[in-house]
Protein backbone atom coordinates (compact mmCIF):
# COMPACT_ATOMS: atom_id res chain seq x y z
CA UNK A 1 0.00 0.00 0.00
CA UNK A 2 1.32 3.68 -1.28
CA UNK A 3 1.66 5.52 1.99
CA UNK A 4 -0.15 8.36 0.07
CA UNK A 5 -3.39 5.69 0.41
CA UNK A 6 -2.18 5.15 4.23
CA UNK A 7 -2.22 9.15 5.06
CA UNK A 8 -5.81 9.65 3.59
CA UNK A 9 -7.17 6.80 6.74
CA UNK A 10 -4.96 8.92 9.16
CA UNK A 11 -6.49 11.44 11.93
CA UNK A 12 -3.26 13.06 12.44
CA UNK A 13 -2.99 13.51 15.96
CA UNK A 14 -1.89 15.77 18.58
CA UNK A 15 -3.49 15.61 22.42
CA UNK A 16 -0.95 15.86 24.77
CA UNK A 17 -1.80 18.75 27.86
CA UNK A 18 1.22 20.65 27.08
CA UNK A 19 0.27 21.27 23.17
CA UNK A 20 0.58 24.94 21.97
CA UNK A 21 -1.33 26.40 19.51
CA UNK A 22 2.15 26.84 17.56
CA UNK A 23 2.37 23.39 17.51
CA UNK A 24 -1.42 22.51 16.95
CA UNK A 25 -0.74 24.67 13.64
CA UNK A 26 2.32 22.52 12.37
CA UNK A 27 0.08 19.33 12.70
CA UNK A 28 -2.52 21.45 10.60
CA UNK A 29 -0.04 22.17 8.29
CA UNK A 30 1.35 18.89 8.00
CA UNK A 31 -2.21 17.60 7.65
CA UNK A 32 -3.38 19.99 4.76
CA UNK A 33 0.37 19.01 3.37
CA UNK A 34 -0.16 15.54 3.02
CA UNK A 35 -3.83 14.90 2.40
CA UNK A 36 -4.59 13.78 6.04
CA UNK A 37 -8.06 12.60 6.47
CA UNK A 38 -8.28 15.00 9.54
CA UNK A 39 -6.26 16.50 12.53
CA UNK A 40 -7.37 15.39 15.80
CA UNK A 41 -6.54 18.14 18.64
CA UNK A 42 -7.87 19.25 21.52
CA UNK A 43 -11.55 21.37 22.12
CA UNK A 44 -9.71 24.44 22.86
CA UNK A 45 -8.48 24.89 19.54
CA UNK A 46 -11.01 24.15 17.19
CA UNK A 47 -12.21 27.55 16.72
CA UNK A 48 -8.70 28.33 15.67
CA UNK A 49 -8.02 25.96 13.37
CA UNK A 50 -11.01 25.83 12.00
CA UNK A 51 -10.34 29.32 10.81
CA UNK A 52 -6.82 28.42 10.29
CA UNK A 53 -7.74 25.66 7.92
CA UNK A 54 -10.67 27.38 5.92
CA UNK A 55 -11.95 24.25 4.81
CA UNK A 56 -9.19 22.32 3.08
CA UNK A 57 -8.80 20.24 6.35
CA UNK A 58 -11.26 18.45 8.69
CA UNK A 59 -11.10 18.98 11.89
CA UNK A 60 -11.67 16.27 14.68
CA UNK A 61 -11.56 16.64 18.87
CA UNK A 62 -12.10 14.90 22.02
CA UNK A 63 -14.66 14.86 23.95
CA UNK A 64 -15.17 13.83 27.71
CA UNK A 65 -11.20 12.90 26.94
CA UNK A 66 -9.59 11.26 28.53
CA UNK A 67 -11.58 9.29 31.03
CA UNK A 68 -14.97 9.21 29.87
CA UNK A 69 -16.27 10.05 33.47
CA UNK A 70 -18.14 13.35 32.78
CA UNK A 71 -21.69 13.40 32.66
CA UNK A 72 -23.70 13.14 30.07
CA UNK A 73 -24.73 16.55 29.93
CA UNK A 74 -21.20 17.97 30.35
CA UNK A 75 -20.46 15.38 26.92
CA UNK A 76 -23.26 16.89 24.98
CA UNK A 77 -22.67 20.14 25.55
CA UNK A 78 -19.19 19.75 25.07
CA UNK A 79 -20.40 18.00 21.56
CA UNK A 80 -22.41 21.09 20.52
CA UNK A 81 -19.62 23.89 21.56
CA UNK A 82 -17.13 21.83 19.35
CA UNK A 83 -19.38 21.67 16.13
CA UNK A 84 -20.40 25.16 16.65
CA UNK A 85 -16.56 25.83 16.95
CA UNK A 86 -16.00 24.08 13.61
CA UNK A 87 -15.77 20.61 14.37
CA UNK A 88 -16.40 17.96 11.30
CA UNK A 89 -15.67 15.27 13.83
CA UNK A 90 -16.59 13.86 17.52
CA UNK A 91 -14.22 11.34 18.80
CA UNK A 92 -16.06 10.80 22.39
CA UNK A 93 -14.98 8.73 25.41
CA UNK A 94 -17.47 6.05 26.72
CA UNK A 95 -18.28 5.74 30.72
CA UNK A 96 -16.16 2.78 31.46
CA UNK A 97 -17.48 2.42 34.87
CA UNK A 98 -21.10 2.12 33.41
CA UNK A 99 -20.25 -0.48 31.17
CA UNK A 100 -18.61 -2.76 33.98
CA UNK A 101 -21.56 -1.97 35.58
CA UNK A 102 -23.91 -3.29 33.65
CA UNK A 103 -25.75 -0.01 32.71
CA UNK A 104 -25.99 -0.64 29.13
CA UNK A 105 -28.98 1.84 28.41
CA UNK A 106 -27.02 4.54 30.01
CA UNK A 107 -24.37 4.09 27.58
CA UNK A 108 -26.89 3.80 24.55
CA UNK A 109 -28.69 6.95 25.90
CA UNK A 110 -25.48 8.88 25.82
CA UNK A 111 -24.24 8.01 22.70
CA UNK A 112 -27.39 9.10 21.09
CA UNK A 113 -27.89 11.96 22.74
CA UNK A 114 -24.24 13.00 21.85
CA UNK A 115 -24.65 11.70 17.64
CA UNK A 116 -27.80 14.30 18.18
CA UNK A 117 -25.31 16.98 19.50
CA UNK A 118 -22.83 16.35 16.55
CA UNK A 119 -25.32 17.62 14.14
CA UNK A 120 -24.93 15.70 11.44
CA UNK A 121 -21.16 15.15 11.77
CA UNK A 122 -19.05 12.47 12.61
CA UNK A 123 -19.14 10.09 15.48
CA UNK A 124 -16.70 7.97 16.86
CA UNK A 125 -17.13 5.97 19.88
CA UNK A 126 -13.75 5.52 22.02
CA UNK A 127 -14.27 2.23 24.24
CA UNK A 128 -10.64 1.92 25.85
CA UNK A 129 -10.26 -1.72 24.72
CA UNK A 130 -7.40 -2.29 27.07
CA UNK A 131 -9.60 -1.69 30.47
CA UNK A 132 -12.24 -4.30 28.86
CA UNK A 133 -12.96 -7.92 28.47
CA UNK A 134 -13.34 -8.83 25.48
CA UNK A 135 -17.19 -9.30 26.12
CA UNK A 136 -17.69 -5.85 26.97
CA UNK A 137 -15.86 -5.14 23.67
CA UNK A 138 -18.55 -7.02 21.97
CA UNK A 139 -21.07 -5.36 24.38
CA UNK A 140 -19.86 -1.78 22.72
CA UNK A 141 -19.93 -3.14 19.33
CA UNK A 142 -23.47 -3.95 19.89
CA UNK A 143 -24.18 -0.58 21.59
CA UNK A 144 -22.16 1.64 19.18
CA UNK A 145 -24.28 -0.06 16.34
CA UNK A 146 -27.42 0.50 17.93
CA UNK A 147 -26.98 4.15 18.83
CA UNK A 148 -26.42 5.18 14.93
CA UNK A 149 -22.72 6.33 15.88
CA UNK A 150 -20.18 6.07 12.61
CA UNK A 151 -16.86 4.29 13.88
CA UNK A 152 -16.11 2.47 17.31
CA UNK A 153 -12.53 3.59 18.57
CA UNK A 154 -9.84 1.24 19.97
CA UNK A 155 -8.19 3.78 22.41
CA UNK A 156 -7.06 7.33 23.80
CA UNK A 157 -3.51 6.69 23.81
CA UNK A 158 -3.71 7.86 27.20
CA UNK A 159 -4.60 3.95 29.00
CA UNK A 160 -2.32 1.51 29.50
CA UNK A 161 -2.22 0.56 26.08
CA UNK A 162 -3.43 1.37 22.64
CA UNK A 163 -4.82 -0.55 19.49
CA UNK A 164 -4.50 -4.19 18.91
CA UNK A 165 -5.08 -5.81 15.62
CA UNK A 166 -6.98 -8.36 17.45
CA UNK A 167 -9.18 -6.17 18.86
CA UNK A 168 -10.09 -5.16 15.01
CA UNK A 169 -10.70 -8.70 13.98
CA UNK A 170 -13.24 -8.59 17.11
CA UNK A 171 -14.83 -5.34 16.03
CA UNK A 172 -14.92 -6.40 12.82
CA UNK A 173 -16.96 -9.27 13.58
CA UNK A 174 -19.69 -7.79 16.07
CA UNK A 175 -20.47 -4.15 14.53
CA UNK A 176 -23.03 -3.39 12.40
CA UNK A 177 -22.93 -3.07 8.65
CA UNK A 178 -22.76 1.00 8.93
CA UNK A 179 -20.00 1.06 11.79
CA UNK A 180 -16.51 2.04 10.83
CA UNK A 181 -13.62 1.27 13.10
CA UNK A 182 -10.35 3.72 14.30
CA UNK A 183 -7.38 1.85 15.89
CA UNK A 184 -5.69 4.60 18.02
CA UNK A 185 -3.11 4.33 20.40
CA UNK A 186 0.94 3.13 19.73
CA UNK A 187 0.78 3.12 15.87
CA UNK A 188 4.08 3.27 14.74
CA UNK A 189 4.88 1.63 11.63
CA UNK A 190 4.14 1.76 7.58
CA UNK A 191 3.80 -2.22 8.51
CA UNK A 192 1.19 -1.78 11.58
CA UNK A 193 -1.08 1.09 9.62
CA UNK A 194 -1.29 -1.42 6.51
CA UNK A 195 -2.06 -4.02 8.86
CA UNK A 196 -4.88 -2.50 10.90
CA UNK A 197 -6.47 -1.15 7.34
CA UNK A 198 -6.02 -4.42 5.82
CA UNK A 199 -7.76 -5.81 8.67
CA UNK A 200 -10.48 -3.29 8.04
CA UNK A 201 -10.14 -0.06 10.13
CA UNK A 202 -10.88 2.72 8.03
CA UNK A 203 -9.22 5.09 10.32
CA UNK A 204 -5.94 5.43 12.15
CA UNK A 205 -5.27 7.54 15.33
CA UNK A 206 -1.32 8.65 15.40
CA UNK A 207 1.25 11.20 14.62
CA UNK A 208 4.12 8.86 13.47
CA UNK A 209 2.32 8.09 10.06
CA UNK A 210 2.85 11.94 8.87
CA UNK A 211 6.46 11.42 10.73
CA UNK A 212 7.59 8.77 8.67
CA UNK A 213 5.95 10.63 5.51
CA UNK A 214 8.20 13.69 6.24
CA UNK A 215 11.34 11.70 6.41
CA UNK A 216 10.75 10.54 2.64
CA UNK A 217 9.61 13.68 1.78
CA UNK A 218 11.62 13.41 -1.47
CA UNK A 219 9.74 10.13 -2.81
CA UNK A 220 6.71 11.78 -4.39
CA UNK A 221 5.93 15.08 -2.34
Amino acid sequence: MEIKEILGHVDHTLLKQQATWEQIKAICDDGMRFSTASVCIPPSFVKDCADYCGGRLKICTVIGFPNGYNTTACKVFETADAVSNGADEIDMVINIGWLKDEKYDLILNEIKEIKQACNGKLLKVIIETCLLTDEEKIKMCQLVTEAGADYIKTSTGFSAAGATFEDIELFSKNIGADVKMKAAGGIASLDDAEKFLSLGADRLGTSRIVAIAKSEQGEGY
